[in-house]
């Protein structure tokens, strides 16, 4: 029976697969092998024998139960793979498995190969979720609406605006998840506190050739391990991700809101049920399950960076922690990414409403432009500021439109016409370079895929 949600729930079959304990233990196998290729390659063990572990460094022949089985007894992961790998090979070949290495070169190396696939399979999620971002924002860049700061109605934007700030963002996550990738995915053969010391002079030359077969970039030093800021740089970038798909979630809960009513997630009113006693209910939960679990995600940064500080060369303290926090990070981080993609490609306006929002305040949104252009005709901008504030709060006290108030003010008056006013009242006229950066954005986007 199932325990952990992520087992039956949060998860997709790609990164299953990825971190699944058989997917594991066969990349530990092909560092193995690896290792046996680049010994023989220099004579330190024969090319017979080379060759007989890596045609056997398979879960085809070294099968997990036995691994498993041998385990309960030696009480050590890695030793039990060696010797499981030994004994399916023929002849001597057994006796030359795991020669010059330590444990966490083998737990290391294959971790950086799971590193690899998690980040490109990650990678594919967000440039995905970008373009369909990006698809919004070009149909929304004219799409004029309210834009808030402090919960309260500020100013006119886009819908272009908002989704195209995303984009830009995500942008710069592709751009992190590469950048971290070069620092993250480095092959380690470097023994007992990392020196080579048993593989003597040619020591340097095996890390090399390990991680040349393996197709990563050998670390430059390490102790016994690779030194765990790179760990950690792996959970954070997940976690700034989780960051941004919170973000994009979040504001569309908001939006959904019975009151704001402007966008919201697809809602099946034949077969989905908002509440089990309210019948009418149509719940944000996609939203909300994106922002429930990028809190967990967020979470594993503390444990990661503590990670990092061990004693002297090593200590296993790092181990037990990282056998949950890594799968599941990724894990988490996939099953959001792929949500986030399923609710902003049917999402759903309500132009009507996004109209109704723009105007609630009856034109006091209009203020700052009134302000701008008192200046420019020569009012001087404290002025301009005072008079315009003036008739903001004599509007909000009698309970009426903007263009009331400033249309009977003198002071006004002797600067703008009637026609000016009722021009300046238009919010679909006030969006400065909103439709220019929305189109910088597209075009820029032309840049990464």
């Amino acid at each position: 029976m199932a325990i952990h949600p992520i087992e039956y729930r949060y998860n997709t079959e790609e990164m299953k697969k990825v971190w699944d304990t058989d997917n594991k233990l066969q990349k530990m196998l092909e560092v193995e092998a690896a290792l046996a290729q680049a010994e023989a390659e220099i004579n330190i063990i024969p090319k017979k024998a080379a060759d007989e572990i890596k045609s056997k460094a398979s879960i085809k022949y070294v099968k997990p139960d036995r691994v498993s089985e041998i385990e309960m007894q030696t009480h050590h992961d890695i030793a039990s793979i060696v010797k499981a790998l030994a004994e399916v090979c023929e002849g001597d070949a057994g006796e030359y498995v795991h020669f010059g290495a330590t444990s966490n070169d083998i737990i290391d190396t294959s971790q950086s190969m799971l590193f690899r696939d998690t980040l490109e399979i990650i990678r594919g999620r967000v440039v995905e979720l970008t373009q369909v971002i990006l698809k919004l924002a070009e149909e929304n860049k004219e799409t004029v609406c309210i834009g808030r700061t402090h919960g309260q109605h500020a100013l006119p934007t886009t819908y272009g605006m908002k989704f195209a700030i995303w984009a830009d963002e995500l942008h710069r996550q592709i751009e992190r998840l590469d950048e971290c990738r070069e620092r993250i995915c480095v092959g380690m053969l470097t023994g007992a506190v990392g020196t080579t010391a048993a593989l003597g002079k040619v020591g340097m030359v095996v890390h090399h050739k390990v991680s040349e077969i393996l197709g990563l970039k050998p670390v430059l030093i390490s102790s016994q391990i690779v030194q765990r800021d790179v760990h950690a740089e792996f959970i954070m970038c997940l976690a700034n991700l989780a960051s941004t798909l919170e973000k994009m979630a979040l504001e569309i809960r908001n939006l959904q809101r019975t009151e704001i009513g402007e966008v919201g997630e697809k809602f099946d009113p034949k077969k989905q049920v908002g509440s089990s006693t309210m019948p009418h209910k149509r719940n944000p939960i996609t939203g909300e399950r994106i922002c429930g679990i990028s809190r967990v995600i967020r979470a594993y940064v503390a444990p990661a960076l503590q990670n990092n500080p061990l004693w002297h060369e090593r200590d296993l303290t790092n181990s037990s922690c990282e056998r949950i926090i890594l799968p599941e990070s990724s894990m988490l981080t996939d099953y959001v990414l792929t949500i986030s993609i399923k609710l902003f490609k049917n999402l759903v306006f309500n132009p009507e409403n996004i109209e109704r929002n723009l105007n609630a305040t009856h034109g006091l949104i209009m203020a700052e432009r009134f302000m701008a252009e008192l200046t420019r005709k020569g009012a001087g901008k404290q002025t301009a500021y005072a008079l315009v504030r003036d008739c903001s709060q004599e509007a909000y006290a009698q309970n009426v439109g903007l263009k009331e108030i400033v249309s009977s003010n003198p002071d006004i008056r002797n600067y703008l016409t009637e026609g000016e006013i009722e021009e300046l009242m238009d919010p679909h006229t006030y969006l400065g370079s909103a439709v220019e950066m929305v189109d910088g954005v597209l075009k820029d986007s032309k840049n990464w895929f």
